[in-house]
């Protein structure tokens, strides 16, 4: 019996240490809060606003559907995004939230492979 419950307890032991705390997500948002919409600029192509610490929301505009992905490397967070030519005039805007780790220091983003600079980047509550 007490085998039994020792190994029981290596079990759930092990499964704490090895537990995966990640909050990390990214996804494409259907309805954008008032209060983001109200800080987007619509000529800026790549922006940046963050929410508090660990929550952000990129904005981008294009012209095609992009496919998004999110790759870590280090304390980096790296947004790929990979369009083809599009063929929508004008660009289609898009939203996307960001939820981020504590050690997450840097985000990047990658265009078709091109690291590219935020052409805006602000907080929630900041005054235009």
């Amino acid at each position: 019996m007490k085998t039994k419950l020792l190994l029981i307890m290596l079990i759930v032991l092990l499964a704490a240490c090895t537990s995966d705390d990640s909050i990390l997500s990214f996804s494409e948002v259907e309805t954008v809060p008032d209060n983001l919409n109200q800080l987007i600029d619509p000529h800026e192509p790549l922006q940046l606003i963050y929410e508090g610490e660990q929550t952000a929301y990129i904005i981008y505009q294009s012209a095609g559907d992009p496919l998004t992905d999110i790759e870590e490397q280090d304390d980096t967070l790296k947004i790929l995004i990979s369009e083809a030519d599009g063929s929508s005039i004008p660009a289609k805007q898009h939203v996307y939230k960001l939820t981020l780790d504590d050690h997450h220091e840097v985000i990047g983003v990658f265009i078709n492979g091109k690291s590219t600079a935020f052409d805006r980047v602000s907080t929630l509550g900041e005054e235009n």
